[in-house]
């Protein structure tokens, strides 16, 4: 559309040669302009105010009418930084654009790479306007440039109702968040997911949530026991390699793909101690090797075929998935679980409002045992997280829990009444024992004794 010019010399609202929008109520104003077939550009405007937005595009217009379409453009990209380039791309395209994206995230495993695709795509049935039964409910939303912060609130109000827990729905958006980062080329403005409003607080789940437990000392010496008995009714795939994979994690704190997956070459017999690169941070760490585990290790020198201290239970998990990558096989979390029930632990509870039941106790619990029996031995922190590895939130837990034994005491503190010093006592002690005339005082040894415990303890 040609300019046209008011009184004043301005041009007036209808006579832009683009289109003049707001994407939110109150948001900064955008300028679309169509600069080839299935091409367009758009500019952010950089303020909300609605007269200072179209003089802003006015200007724009001024520069795309007035010079050839090339020049026009690179003049333009250079203004104060306004434009993106806004070339349509399909929800189908941008999966694949993001696939290749140098910026992708890459992890380990391949179930955390699976679930990036299945929550973008869990995202684009819902963009697709339709319900569970294939009714249209609103228009849908097939290009990426379309997606708005509005639909992106929609999602996150769909995930609350699909019984997730917290920990989840945040690492759904979370994925999409990255995603979009890496498409941010194809559409304007800040990346949709960004908004702080679209996760979930902890404090939902508060009174609700049950928290992965601990063993106890008794507790991992009952599922040793379990593991090398001969009983019928504990009968177990490859045992014995599961005896040495729960050994490994006891004495280590290491996880279970860490323990199942650990090199003979990663293992110095003589001067005792053995190297982990942890696959979940990549992390390495080198630990001494208590006694226990060393027996089990030289146990496990019978059965050496290959690489590996578990050469069963790690050809499990070096399966391959028919799409040729790898994933952790479900039945040696299965393998793993028994010899708790065995012991008479429930590994999982069903939570209100949860879809799945949460664990309690698993093969993780002694990484969580190894963090509160170090905290309980007063074992630095440091060197908790130089075995560990950089897992703080574990660290933390443990590091800021009271044993019974020192709440006990604080108790007992309280119910004394005694309001005196430390340094009195010393003194009264002192006082007894070296009286001021030099004279020694005409009292039984046990007398005295029971006298100086009497002044400590605040009698």
């Amino acid at each position: 559309m040609a300019g046209t010019r008011s009184r004043s010399g301005a041009k007036t609202k209808n006579a832009l040669h683009g289109k003049l929008r707001q994407k939110r109520k109150n948001g900064q104003f955008y300028y679309r302009l169509i600069v080839s077939k299935g091409v367009r550009k758009e500019f952010a405007l950089k303020t909300s105010d609605p007269d200072e937005a179209f003089q802003r595009a006015a200007d724009l217009d001024s520069i795309w009418l007035s010079s050839t379409r090339e020049v026009a453009l690179a003049q333009m990209n250079a203004i104060r930084s306004f434009s993106k380039l806004a070339q349509r791309l399909s929800f189908e395209e941008a999966w694949k654009k993001y696939e290749t994206h140098p910026d992708r995230a890459m992890p380990q495993t391949f179930g955390e790479r699976k679930g990036y695709y299945n929550t973008f795509f869990e995202f684009v049935r819902l963009a697709s306007g339709k319900d569970s039964r294939g009714k249209i409910r609103r228009v849908p939303v097939t290009y990426i440039d379309e997606v708005t912060p509005e639909l992106c609130q929609e999602f996150s109000e769909y995930l609350k109702t699909t019984g997730l827990s917290v920990d989840t729905h945040n690492r759904k958006i979370k994925r999409l968040r990255k995603i979009f980062s890496c498409l941010k080329d194809y559409y304007d403005g800040e990346n949709p997911f960004s908004s702080k409003a679209l996760m979930r607080s902890i404090r939902e789940e508060t009174g609700l949530i049950v928290y992965r437990q601990a063993f106890t000392k008794e507790q991992e010496e009952q599922l040793l026991a379990v593991l090398s008995d001969s009983d019928p009714n504990h009968k177990l795939k490859d045992k014995e390699e599961i005896r040495v994979i729960y050994t490994i994690g006891i004495y280590t704190g290491q996880r279970l793909k860490d323990c199942v997956m650990l090199q003979w070459q990663n293992i110095d017999m003589k001067n005792r101690r053995l190297w982990v690169k942890q696959f979940k941070t990549g992390k390495e760490v080198t630990i001494p090797m208590a006694p226990e585990l060393y027996d089990a290790l030289i146990e496990a020198k019978a059965w050496k075929c290959n690489q590996y201290v578990t050469p069963k239970t790690a050809a499990e998990y070096n399966r391959l998935h028919r799409n040729g990558k790898g994933f952790e096989n479900v039945m040696v979390d299965r393998n793993m679980l028994k010899p708790i029930r065995w012991i008479g632990l429930e590994p999982s509870v069903s939570v209100p409002s949860r879809r799945k039941k949460m664990t309690v106790y698993g093969f993780h619990s002694l990484r969580h045992s190894f963090a509160s029996f170090c905290a309980e031995a007063g074992v630095p922190k440091a060197t908790l997280l130089s075995i560990l590895g950089t897992d703080s939130d574990i660290a933390d837990k443990y590091y800021t829990h009271v044993s019974e034994e020192s709440q006990r005491k604080a108790i007992e503190a309280i119910r004394n009444k005694s309001t005196t010093t430390s340094q009195e006592k010393i003194d009264r002690v002192l006082k007894l024992l070296m009286p001021e005339d030099g004279k020694q005082q005409d009292h039984a040894p046990n007398d005295t004794l029971q006298q100086v415990l009497e002044i400590l303890k605040g009698a």
